[in-house]
């Protein structure tokens, strides 16, 4: 999992900053299904936001709504400080960067640039200084003659943020942008993009449905799931504190355990599961209820081996059943002896390293009570 990225400039955390983007009980409907199903966000100026989900979620249909190429069915879209509800796409001050580029195939990449420009009210020369503006930004200085089928994934990619970019919109919306690109330049790409989002200081509103994308590029999240939003946080606090059942798996990976509140005192609950066939204790400062049901959540980095055998909280004993070396960390999957299964990862600290941990070994694992969570939905 990427390292998420914090900002120190964090305006939707001050209640007086008017969000640029409001998004006010929106519904979507096609037929009778619900693509969107009454979401109401807010986004601020200078964000770069992301609308993660799976497919289906909802979450293409809310950035077309955004852009102005579906209209919602019920609800409103604010976009700074003006009802766009029914304003046309060419009237909006966002621009989008569909997932496909949507290259000229006929024309240049200066051309391709420029395009956009066609109807703004610039002279030849201040057109040309603001494509050769938009191509030093990305770096495409060199390819300004080639056409589109003269260029790299990468490359066309950096001509159609060029080419959105060149109208200098108040909030850039982004289909996917990096979906076509292999793994290392998808990743060297990310960090590209927010550069050019601070640079710019312009709202990135990005559809994406990679966990690690998101987790990376933005500033705050909205988590998607059946059309409406499950979670709405920044990516640290999305991932160490997830609130839904949902959220928890959707976002890296993560054992679940079912059990019931035993007692709650003092922001610490203790939790009985037989699962784990024992006792979970959880730093939890929301009141839980005696007998309430619960699911106990901890993320596999933060699981640790222990000499000491199970019998006290948040320990547990189990047999290693498979290994998945990564390079940098590996990961193991762990049976209980209630049949439960559950991971955790080491770092692969030291190369070469005789490997302490083997399949059949039975190991204990054991845990802080601030590395876990209570789900109660």
């Amino acid at each position: 999992m990427s390292q998420p990225r914090t900002l120190s400039n964090q305006s939707w955390s001050a209640p007086e900053e008017e969000p640029i983007v409001q998004i006010r009980n929106v519904t979507k409907r096609f037929g009778d299904v619900y693509a969107v199903d009454d979401i109401s966000l807010d986004i601020h100026r200078g964000e770069f936001f992301s609308l993660l989900g799976a497919s289906g979620c909802g979450k293409t249909t809310l950035l077309r709504m955004l852009a102005g190429f579906e209209t919602p069915t019920a609800g409103r879209i604010i976009i700074d400080g003006q009802d766009m509800t029914s304003v046309p796409p060419y009237n909006r001050p966002v621009n989008m960067m569909f997932q496909s580029y949507a290259l000229f195939p006929h024309m240049t990449v200066a051309q391709n640039i420029a395009y956009g420009l066609k109807n703004e009210p610039l002279n030849r020369a201040e057109r040309r200084e603001r494509v050769t503006s938009m191509m030093s930004l990305v770096q495409i200085q060199k390819l300004a003659d080639r056409k589109p089928h003269q260029l790299s994934g990468g490359q066309r990619q950096r001509v159609a943020l060029a080419r959105a970019l060149a109208k200098q919109p108040k909030i850039l919306l982004l289909d996917e942008p990096l979906g076509a690109l292999d793994k290392k330049l998808r990743e060297q790409t990310q960090f590209e993009l927010v550069n050019i989002q601070e640079r710019l200081g312009i709202t990135f509103i990005v559809v994406t449905h990679d966990q690690e994308e998101a987790m990376t590029m933005s500033s705050r999240i909205a988590l998607l799931h059946d059309g409406r939003a499950e979670q709405v946080d920044s990516p640290r606090r999305m991932y160490e504190f997830p609130s839904t059942l949902y959220a928890a798996n959707f976002i890296g990976s993560v054992n679940l355990f079912s059990g019931h509140v035993i007692s709650h005192e003092k922001d610490m609950a203790l939790i009985g599961s037989e699962e784990t066939g024992g006792e979970l204790l959880v730093h939890h400062s929301q009141p839980l209820a005696q007998g309430m049901p619960v699911t106990v959540a901890i993320r596999p980095e933060k699981i640790r081996v222990t000499d000491t055998g199970s019998g006290g909280a948040n320990q547990v004993t189990g047999e290693i059943k498979e290994i998945a070396y990564l390079g940098d960390v590996s990961i193991y999957h762990v049976d209980l002896p209630s049949g439960k299964r559950m991971q955790f990862t080491q770092s692969n600290v030291l190369a070469l390293a005789e490997q302490p941990l083997t399949w059949g070994q039975e190991v204990s694992l054991t845990w802080n009570t601030h590395s876990c969570g209570v789900l109660t939905q």
